[in-house]
């Protein structure tokens, strides 16, 4: 056994020992999940009854700046649903820039299921024209909020095999920047968020999670210039929502105890004790790492009444530098800000602290971080995996995925540690780790984020378009990133997410041809229909896994 691995389980403790002793090589691992006392269920999705795919079965592709899909020799892609494809029979429509999915069997079914997509952010180019005099009319500022939020689609695998939206579905509807939302929590009705109980809207979704109930958790990010453009007031947007795609008649909500600030993702646990646990990572430079934890404990008879347990709780910064949690409580913080008026001022209820989180996070001592972005629980020894993209106000160009280490293997704990899991750059063939997903061979699967101006330029250049990699989390290649996947011109790759028999890997394709200043002439075209003259945000099934 090699020194970084001794020292790895050293980390782990037992909980993980046992299943590394049959570990001799990539691809050899068939871990089983861990067992219902501190069960992980934030990935359960990934482990259907007829789990067949074995690990790296494919020959990895070259960097390549093509203007398409590329993917490995023996493996497809269907576009599913682009933007403006009619999705009801109501006639709404695909949003644009659509991000993470999550993909709801119907039936237990592996070929037919309802998908969730989110959608992140509008284009002067492509969606609304330009500004007039600096303001958008009130025609663009409905369309702008109109193509923001979500989509539920229904799709399903024909008698080729090939995935389609099925578009007179009684499920598919779209949830939108002027879809009405429920404040829930601490800081509803409070004067943090100058009163409110209810939302306009949900906008900026860029990443998201399933809950243990099936709901899904869809992710305010860069909330603030659609907020700012539309005349909002942006107290009430940064939140994580939840969302039912089943059900029409499921509250819409933002769940403010999660805090709010630059949302990337929500990855939902328990704790050994069995309260729900949530981990968040907020995507903007210098910026913390978040969990969540319950009062009270996740009861699975409950169904949905568990979303109450979103309601009521702590939320936590991580201090990295002494591998603590800190709790963000008034008290905490109003004892940090001791002797500022202006802070002492701002943060008088706990409502402030929420409605405030970054700056309180950094206050009571929260460890800035380069821009935490996905989060998530591996599901074989609950080390919690972080995509920091990079940070290139303190060197950090082609970013970094780190794993934490939970004391006792409790995702309750209140200390950790954590290690350097993959470093960005030449050495490992990638840069700026975005999103994350495990399959069931514990191979984590990241997609790039390097913007669309920098790709294929100066240090940048040697990694060609944005793409996918599959990095084995054990064995003797733990931490080699393999290329699956390159995206389209000037676009990312967003929102991996398997089917339960891991026969089909759904992924967003977004701002394909972003660097486009004059839409006549666009950077790209993808995906390239027929009489099409844009590029268009699509999401995608990838086809060609073996039983």
């Amino acid at each position: 056994m090699d020194q970084n691995r001794r020292k790895f389980l050293t980390y782990v403790g037992t909980g993980v020992t046992a299943m590394t002793v049959a570990s001799t090589g990539l691809g050899m691992l068939s871990p089983q999940k861990v067992g219902a006392e501190g069960s992980v269920q934030a990935n359960s999705h990934l482990f259907g009854r007829e789990k067949k795919v074995a690990s790296l079965q494919f020959t990895p592709i070259q960097p390549t700046m093509k203007d398409d899909v590329v993917l490995p020799n023996g493996f497809t892609y269907d576009v599913i649903a682009a933007y403006g494809d009619v999705i009801n029979k109501k006639g709404e429509t695909f949003g644009f820039n659509n991000d993470f999915t999550m993909y709801l069997p119907i039936n237990g079914s592996n070929r037919h299921g309802l998908l969730w997509v989110n959608h992140e952010y509008s284009s002067d180019v492509f969606v609304t024209g330009p500004k007039q005099n600096g303001k958008y009319t009130k025609k663009q500022i409905e369309k702008l909020l109109e193509v923001q939020g979500g989509s539920v689609i229904e799709i399903e695998r024909d008698n080729n095999g090939v995935w389609k939206m099925n578009t007179d579905s009684d499920y598919a509807r779209r949830i939108t920047g002027l879809t009405p939302f429920e404040l829930r929590g601490p800081a509803a009705g409070t004067e943090a968020v100058n009163g409110a109980k209810t939302a306009q809207g949900t906008f900026a979704n860029c990443s998201g999670g399933m809950t243990m109930w099936d709901t899904v958790l869809s992710c305010e990010e860069n909330y603030e210039s659609t907020a700012a453009d539309a005349g909002l007031d942006d107290t009430h947007y940064g939140w994580v929502v939840e969302i039912d795609p089943f059900d029409p008649s499921f509250t819409l909500r933002k769940h403010t105890a999660l805090g709010r600030f630059n949302h990337e993702n929500a990855a939902v646990g328990t704790t050994k004790d069995g309260r729900l646990v949530v981990y968040m990572g907020d995507d903007k430079k210098d910026a913390g790492v978040y969990k969540y934890i319950s009062k009270n404990k996740y009861v699975e008879s409950r169904g949905k009444g568990n979303s109450q347990l979103l309601e009521d709780g702590t939320l936590y910064v991580a201090d990295m530098s002494k591998g603590r949690w800190l709790a963000l409580t008034i008290d905490a913080v109003r004892e940090a800000a001791d002797g500022n008026e202006e802070l002492l001022e701002k943060f008088q209820t706990q409502a402030d602290v929420l409605v405030n989180t970054h700056e309180a996070a950094m206050l009571i001592g929260g460890t800035p971080t380069d821009r935490p972005e996905d989060v998530e629980i591996s599901p074989f020894d609950r080390s919690i995996f972080i995509a920091h993209t990079n940070n290139d106000l303190h060197g950090n160009i082609h970013g970094h995925i780190t794993r934490f280490i939970e004391k006792n293997d409790d995702l309750g704990s209140m200390e950790f540690d954590f290690e350097i899991f993959a470093a960005g750059g030449s050495q490992s063939g990638f840069s700026a780790p975005d999103n994350l997903s495990f399959d069931s061979d514990s191979n984590l699967w990241t997609v790039t984020d390097i913007s669309s101006g920098s790709q294929n330029k100066h240090v940048f250049e040697p990694f060609g378009n944005n793409g996918m990699f599959v990095i084995p989390t054990m064995g003797d290649h733990a931490g080699e990133a393999y290329q699956f996947a390159s995206a389209p011109v000037a676009s990312e790759m967003t929102g991996p997410w398997f089917t339960p028999d891991e026969t089909t890997l759904f992924l967003a394709v977004q701002h394909p041809g972003e660097t486009t200043e004059d839409a006549n002439n666009p950077t790209s075209m993808w995906p390239h229909r027929s009489g099409d003259n844009m590029p268009r945000p699509a999401v995608i099934g990838i086809r060609g896994f073996k039983y």
